[in-house]
């Protein structure tokens, strides 16, 4: 079933006070770790914002600009969602910690049958009607559950709900009132909402608390859950000042690799690799080319901060196989140094498990083939190995 998803984040935090979507939690924010885990699970996404946020969407994501209620944002976001996709999610920004497996377990209820999925909790604490101060009725747990996004539905379904311009609090109501079948899973109680201030509070402290566990132990004790391998490629043509810089690491005589930062090619080629796996926007919207404050910058300080938020998103790197093609300079006196530095910025992402992190650096000659043959610049592979439990 080909679904795309919907993240709605064109509130304007009125109770949080400011707009939540866009405040960091763990070195990224709200809505990029919500849209992150979108794209991981879904055929492509629409971010639907308010008209004045200044945000940049990644390569691949499509915007829409919100409404005046939460339908109304839906409702864009729907307009964007071509015509021929299968299911669609509607998943909240503000619920940045759903996992991956929640949006595959509610799409997979609505390719069963259902019209609509939503994962839910049975309410634990003692709910209460009441009117001003005083209580007027308790209210029977009995068949009660606590709703939260990711909502998958078929789009035919979506999409006739939302035809008729109803509002309502979720998807599924609307959904639920033109006749539709709503189906429930099971929810995810780190799934949190962030509708004041103190909620994110919660949530860092519950993602401190993912990347402080001894990771090895749990490993040894039910091994590892998720593994994946990253592709990483950055080329760039030779400048006209010395000195080259390549994996950290001055090399004079030949000339730098012309770039808004410094050109090193190895250090940007090796954050590619990390950030696909992890589920972070691509490097140009992390670090944009027309941010002047990255004119020149240190690729090595880039990399490192990659390093930082691949980390904290509970991630750790196993070893980094890096290829460079370049016809100039003789790369093979510096491989040494450049290993060096690599394992310097790397290292801390392969504490949870230990030291060891192998990180292999391989020059090769371009034999005179095309560009690089040609000694016109430096093309440079990354590929790297990552584990999450």
């Amino acid at each position: 079933m080909r679904t795309w998803a919907i993240v709605v984040a064109a509130g304007d935090g009125a109770r949080f006070g400011g707009a939540k979507q866009f405040v960091r939690l763990g070195g990224v924010s709200v809505v990029e770790r919500a849209v992150g885990v979108a794209r991981e699970a879904c055929a492509g996404v629409v971010v639907v914002l308010p008209a004045d946020a200044d945000w940049t969407a990644s390569d691949g994501v499509q915007l829409a600009i919100g409404g005046a209620t939460r339908s109304d944002s839906v409702r864009a976001g729907l307009a964007v969602v071509p015509d021929d996709v299968d299911g669609v999610v509607v998943h909240d920004a503000a619920r940045p910690l759903a996992s991956r497996q929640l949006f595959e377990l509610v799409i997979a209820a609505v390719a069963a049958g259902a019209d609509g999925a939503v994962p839910a909790l049975a309410v634990s604490d003692t709910v209460k009607r009441v009117r001003d101060d005083r209580v007027v009725e308790t209210v029977s747990r009995d068949g009660l559950v606590a709703v939260q996004t990711p909502q998958a539905f078929r789009a035919a379904a979506l999409r006739s709900a939302h035809r008729v311009g109803a509002v309502d609090t979720d998807d599924a109501a609307l959904v639920e009132a033109n006749g539709g079948t709503v189906v429930v899973v099971a929810g995810e109680r780190r799934n949190l909402k962030l509708p004041v201030a103190d909620d994110l509070e919660l949530a860092q402290a519950l993602l401190d608390g993912a990347r402080t566990c001894d990771r090895r132990a749990l490993a040894d004790e039910v091994g590892i859950v998720k593994n994946r391998v990253g592709l990483g490629f950055d080329i760039h043509p030779f400048g006209d000042t010395p000195p080259l810089v390549l994996g950290g690491v001055r090399i004079d005589g030949t000339p730098r690799l012309a770039g808004h930062s410094d050109g090193d090619a190895l250090a940007l080629a090796d954050p590619d690799s990390l950030l696909g796996p992890s589920g972070l926007p691509e490097l140009g919207t992390l670090f944009p080319a027309n941010d002047e404050q990255l004119r020149d910058a240190d690729s090595m300080q880039l990399l490192a901060d990659v390093a930082e938020r691949v980390a904290q998103l509970g991630w750790w790197v196993d070893n980094v196989d890096i290829v460079v093609a370049a016809e100039q300079p003789v790369l093979a006196p510096h491989v040494e140094a450049m290993v060096a530095n690599l394992v310097s910025v790397l290292g801390p992402t392969r504490e949870p498990m230990g030291p060891g992190i192998g990180v292999a650096v391989r020059p090769k000659r371009g034999e005179g083939l095309g560009a690089i043959g040609r000694a016109e610049g430096i093309a440079v592979w990354a590929v790297a190995a990552l584990f999450r439990h």
